[in-house]
């Protein structure tokens, strides 16, 4: 009873502390959950796709940004991070296998290990904050709070993006600048104070402990230097963007204590001189990896003293002249100005976004009315963080590529300045010089503490969880374990089967979480000791926004692409895989109904991963859905769902179910496995001295004698002496193997006697209508045969598939195994499940 008194008489204070640990053990479960939800593709393609593929040789994406040529991505905070970690973490898995059989190298542990580092890393931001708030007597629970509940640090803060390092840099030098500035104000104003003691005192020996006192005072023009220049260089190479946020905080370091007899233009200028060479180790350690790593320097130049200016690169200058390019920057995105202030600090920080814009605002009436006693003070912590907030968002706003995950160092000067607003409203006092009814109306009704106060807490809540959900658990939530089931297929796949995935309207997939061993490097056999190279047996092929009509002829050209290999001499099977969101289910029937590709390709729905999201392709909220196509085969999924039948829309609790159902079922990624339809080979009975022999047995001596007689009656009706001519005068192939039966059959008397004898024979001519239907289709064939040139653009290989189709469009190769089709070729229903 005591303990339960102590908990519920706690302070505000301790409630807000405990739930921020609350937050902050959310924050590392999340790691290990994990959050399915794929927030951009730079989170793995700016540093995991590279760091894990190189170390653990498997088959990655090197984007363009690692181009040996013009590199733009530094390679030394990546490697610290991720590939020395990662050497230590493959040592203890190799012990853990050979002690206790336990595999700890997968899909799983790619995801998670890096991503508890950069959490850990996040914790920074934590620790940084708390320091200031003790440094300058400010109230830390709630400013935890905020931060730990943020969904910027429970989504982004548990990714591997190079911003969630920008922001903890970030936070460190606001850190340092935020301790130097108190320490340079503290003993400025005692090291005046002191000397105008000494000038008032009257003995020497009150003059001699003044003096002494003065000289014990901490130095504190260059605190901290060699630690801020060295996170200033970090921070530029790891994005160079953080110039825009470390120039208010480095301008602020340089300007403290300025206007006071102590602090001169000499000792300013002396720190910006110290801080530039300071930086210069740094500096050089950087380009030298850089350097190393792309090959533009090498150990044997180093060593016989053979270097130039080329030898040498710079990654964020080449970052920056590939952002100048506009062409460039349109490639990922045009943005209005006003995204970033307008759509994206809302997003981010919705009523804290609210409440730092409205007091900025505040600021900028007072400078402008000239009241500038109500200003606070220009070297204070409060202009520091504004300036933190403010500068990097103006300039930013200047681009025209604008991302919310660009403003994430703002998140920490936001949070100190407002997050107390959270619980006193937006303003705890009347914020306006003049008393009139609508402003004072304005405050009363949204400003003052009675209004907003008791709401802001919760909005905060309920916005964090559902972005933390949203972005965390749904969208595009479907790519990782499309990546885990693929992997899966991969390894359990039989020998010399080629897997094929083709994707469209989701995010691309990080090729190393398949889990495969790359083929463009040479690999060691520990039992052989032998070094040898991995033939490739998995290809990706990704369409992005692709219409669904271009996708599936792109289908149909890879499909064919595996077909002619499959029949080649090479023999390559394989398996052919198309990944889309569900939400696209109908239209892809759509488009295979209208193409007419159901008569030679079976689209089978293997699994449906939920949830998924792709804002490419969002579900619709009425009319027909993937359900309505094949409503039976969404009974084996995960969620039974009540609309397979479509309604007429009517108010009632029926039709509001099943569309409710309907939009679940869309919020999937279908995975489908498809199929080029080959029907069942055709068993001839022969009756021949009283005995029934099947094809295994007798179709070769069947075929030699069709062949033999065909040819005779060919010789007879005339098609030996122009044979050219003749074929092209039967493209459809029915005056090709109608007319010679109908020739062997009168026009061969001489053969009479036997044609007696082989009621065989004539049973084939009887059953020469099927191979007119055969031949009825062939337009289908002559519509791939002219969609054969397509395969010379592609990147497939112009001479691997330009001849093994034009012998296809020829037909001579398919003459003699005619006899295994059967009638027209007949289409399983579309989507059924095996």
């Amino acid at each position: 009873m005591r303990l339960t008194k102590l908990w519920q008489n706690r302070s505000p204070g301790d409630r807000h502390l405990s739930t921020y640990f609350c937050f902050a053990a959310v924050r590392l479960l999340l790691v290990f959950v994990p959050q399915l939800g794929y927030v951009h593709p730079d989170e793995f393609f700016q540093s995991v796709e590279v760091m894990t593929g190189d170390h653990f040789r498997l088959e990655h994406t090197r984007t363009w940004e690692f181009n040996n040529s013009l590199p733009v991505r530094s390679i030394v905070l990546p490697f610290a991070l991720l590939r020395i970690p990662w050497s230590f973490y493959e040592f203890l898995a190799e012990c853990l296998k050979v002690w206790w059989q336990l595999e700890l190298l997968g899909t799983y542990t790619y995801v998670v290990f890096p991503r508890l580092i950069y959490t850990l890393i996040s914790f920074s931001n934590d620790y940084c904050l708390y320091r200031i708030c003790r440094l300058y007597g400010l109230r830390f629970e709630i400013r935890l709070l905020a931060m730990g509940s943020s969904w910027i640090l429970l989504v982004f803060g548990t990714r591997t993006f190079s911003n969630s390092l920008e922001m903890a840099m970030c936070s460190w030098l606001l850190c340092l600048v935020s301790e130097c500035m108190l320490r340079t104000n503290t003993v400025v104003y005692k090291k005046e104070f002191l000397e105008e003691k000494y000038d008032k005192a009257e003995s020497i020996s009150e003059r001699v402990r003044i003096w002494k006192l003065k000289n014990s005072l901490p130095a504190h023009n260059l605190q901290h230097l060699m630690a801020m220049s060295t996170i200033c260089v970090a921070g530029v190479f790891n994005r160079p963007t953080f110039l825009l946020f470390g120039a208010p905080m480095v301008f602020f370091w340089l300007l403290r204590g300025m206007g006071t007899r102590s602090i001169t233009f000499r000792d300013f200028n002396l720190r910006i001189a110290l801080f530039c060479l300071c930086a210069l180790p740094a500096l050089v350690f950087f380009i030298f990896c850089d350097s190393l790593y792309y090959q533009h320097l090498t150990l044997g130049e180093l060593h016989m003293m053979h270097l130039s200016i080329d030898n040498f690169v710079f990654t964020p200058w080449n970052f920056i002249k590939a952002n100048l390019d506009s062409a460039q920057t349109a490639s990922h995105g045009v943005h209005p100005c006003y995204v970033h202030l307008m759509v994206n600090m809302p997003m981010l920080f919705n009523v804290l976004a609210l409440a730092s814009l409205g007091a900025f605002a505040q600021l900028l009436l007072r400078f402008f009315r000239a009241e500038y006693q109500v200003l606070p003070r220009f070297q204070s912590i409060v202009s520091l963080m504004s300036g933190a907030i403010f500068v990097p968002l103006f300039f930013l706003s200047l681009i025209n590529h604008q991302e919310p995950r660009f403003l994430l160092p703002v998140t920490f000067p936001l949070i100190l300045l407002h997050a107390p607003k959270l619980i006193t409203g937006f303003s705890a006092k009347y914020p306006f010089q003049k008393d009139h009814p609508l402003l004072r109306l304005f405050y009363d009704k949204l400003l003052s503490s009675k209004a907003s106060g008791p709401y802001l807490l919760k909005i905060w809540y309920v916005s964090n969880v559902a972005l933390t959900l949203f972005f965390g658990f749904i969208h595009q939530a479907g790519v990782y374990p499309l990546a885990t089931d693929i992997s899966h297929v991969i390894a359990t796949k039989p020998a010399a089967t080629h897997v094929h995935l083709i994707t469209s309207h989701i995010y691309s997939l990080p090729l190393h979480l398949i889990n495969i061993p790359s083929s463009r490097v040479l690999h060691f056999n520990r039992q052989t000791h032998q070094r040898y190279r991995r033939p490739r047996d998995f290809y990706m092929y990704e369409y992005g926004g692709l219409p669904l009509e271009s996708l599936l002829q792109k289908v149909k050209l890879i499909s064919g692409s595996c077909e002619v290999k499959q029949s080649g001499p090479s023999r390559r099977r394989y398996k052919l895989y198309l990944a889309i969101p569900a939400s696209l289910s109908a239209e892809l029937h759509e488009a295979l109904v209208h193409s007419n590709a159901t008569s030679y390709l079976n689209f089978e729905l293997l699994k449906v991963f939920y949830p998924h999201l792709s804002t490419e392709a969002f579900p619709r909220l009425q009319g027909r859905h993937p359900c309505d196509v094949d409503a039976p085969h969404w009974a084996y999924d995960d969620l039974r769902g009540t609309c397979a039948a479509e309604q007429l829309p009517a108010f009632s609790f029926a039709y509001l179910n099943k569309q409710f159902s309907s939009f679940v079922h869309q919020l999937g990624l279908a995975l489908y496995e498809i199929d080029v339809t080959r029907n069942k080979p055709r068993y001839v009975t022969l009756a021949h001295s009283g005995c029934s022999t099947t094809k295994g047995y007798s179709l070769p001596f069947v075929q030699f004698l069709i062949c033999l007689a065909l040819c005779i009656a060919a010789a007879q009706a005339g098609f030996i002496a122009a044979p050219v001519t003749t074929y092209a005068a039967a493209p459809a192939y029915a005056a090709a193997y109608t007319a010679p039966v109908a020739t062997y059959a009168a026009a061969a008397p001489a053969y009479s006697t036997y044609a007696a004898a082989a009621p065989a024979i004539s049973t084939y001519a009887a059953a020469a209508p099927a191979y007119s239907t055969y031949a009825a289709a062939a337009p289908a064939y002559s519509t791939y045969a002219a969609a054969a040139p397509a395969y010379t653009a592609s990147v497939y290989g112009a001479p691997a598939y330009t001849a093994p189709v034009a012998t296809y469009a020829a037909g001579a190769a398919y003459a003699a195994p005619v006899t295994t089709y059967s009638a027209p070729a007949i289409v399983s229903p579309f989507l059924k499940k095996k």
